[in-house]
């Protein structure tokens, strides 16, 4: 037998990964996690399994080392096989989807890095990548099947693509037939046709991680279906997925450098938790002190925001307003007026201007301290930049 081409799984070898993902799947003899979750996924009409890297790990340790170092053959058999799965247990649920996906969650070990750390080593393996989201693109449509119909001959054919941005091997030729063999003429039935949904944003490494003086390094991501519009520019997310390379746009595969994506199989927000938690004895003593008419609560509030510093009794109340906020007002003319004020404070050096402001920043849940000098740096500047993929200017 002639020997596969490396890197390429002999077919072989693809149905066995893909047993393998359908025993760690169907696990009713087990404790039955994954039946009950895909079951969940039916109902909730979802296309996308979260699967625990641990749960796998614990079931099969090698299938799980495998799937984070060879991704692209290792996820398109876990995806088959999951679709396999689907199909057993709701088989009319399976032909409703083109894919079925598998998103990843758990323990990555050394694959957990920041897009500082992400180098060549990692590329096609599995990857969690933590950063703040600096650009989303807009979400487009991205063909995955067109059906056309030849009036002529009565027939329609069908065309499927994929490109870098897929898990298959090789993309297809993205050319759109127009006429077919015979030259005759073809009328491409949009409503039969299949789209998915596809952005790329960009993340870049958290400022405190980045080494002082240097610029943030920052990679791209793919958000293709239901990850669209999950985050927004400002979150700190944690992206999972596959680290692959591009041919640059110039030269194809002749020039020697290659842009680098991530595509995301999951992505999970790490600023939910900017609230503060409160115990219910916070609680408690919140309701008792709003319950106190005796004292006048807006001084009281006023005086215990920076008490080390004495006086400015009228700068503490205005810092307070800020903090808090009001209510936004929409009058019948139809115009908003804010429920936030800006503050801008004026005074000799050294009375503890930036004191005060000290102290709102470690009570705001989220506040970025800034000088002069650093409002011009990056994350707080929007520049006009040229989008690679698309051209346009945003």
């Amino acid at each position: 037998s002639m020997a596969a081409p490396a890197g390429a799984l002999e077919d072989a070898e693809l149905r066995e990964a893909q047993r393998d993902y359908l025993d760690f799947l169907d696990d009713e003899e087990d404790q039955g996690i994954y039946h009950s979750k895909v079951r969940d996924m039916i109902s909730d009409n979802q296309y996308r399994l979260l699967v625990n890297i641990n749960d796998l790990r614990r079931k099969n340790e090698k299938r799980a080392n495998r799937l984070l170092s060879n991704a692209f053959e290792e996820l398109t058999a876990f995806q088959r096989a999951l679709k396999d799965f689907v199909a057993s247990v709701d088989a009319t649920y399976a032909k409703q989807y083109e894919d079925f996906y598998i998103g990843l969650e758990g323990s990555f070990g050394s694959k957990h890095v920041s897009p500082r750390t992400l180098t060549a080593c990692f590329l096609s393996c599995v990857v969690c990548v933590e950063g703040i989201v600096t650009k989303c693109s807009l979400v487009r449509p991205k063909i995955v099947r067109s059906v056309h119909y030849c009036p002529a001959t009565k027939k329609t054919i069908e065309r499927r693509y994929t490109d870098m941005t897929s898990l298959d091997a090789f993309p297809s030729s993205s050319i759109y037939p127009t006429k077919d063999e015979e030259n005759n003429p073809l009328e491409t039935e949009f409503g039969l046709s299949v789209y998915k949904d596809h952005q790329t944003i960009t993340i870049q490494e958290m400022p405190e991680k980045a080494p002082a003086g240097q610029l943030p390094r920052s990679v791209d991501v793919i958000l293709d279906d239901d990850l669209v519009d999950k985050v927004k520019p400002g979150d700190r997310i944690q992206v999972v997925g596959t680290y692959r390379c591009l041919p640059g746009k110039k030269g194809g595969y002749t020039s020697g450098t290659f842009r680098t994506i991530l595509i995301a199989c999951n992505v999970k927000q790490m600023s939910k938790d900017v609230r503060p938690l409160y115990s219910a004895a916070d609680v408690a003593k919140i309701k008792k002190f709003s319950k106190s008419r005796s004292k006048d609560i807006f001084n009281q509030l006023a005086k215990s925001l920076a008490p080390s510093i004495h006086g400015h009794e009228y700068i503490k109340k205005a810092l307070l307003c800020m903090l808090l906020g009001g209510v936004e007002k929409v009058l019948e003319n139809g115009s908003r007026i804010r429920g936030d004020i800006n503050i801008l404070l004026i005074g000799d050096p050294s009375v503890a201007k930036s004191q005060l402001l000290r102290y709102v920043l470690c009570t705001a849940p989220r506040a970025i301290p800034t000088t002069g000098r650093g409002s011009s740096g990056v994350g707080l500047t929007a520049a006009v930049t040229t989008d690679q993929e698309t051209g346009e200017e945003r």
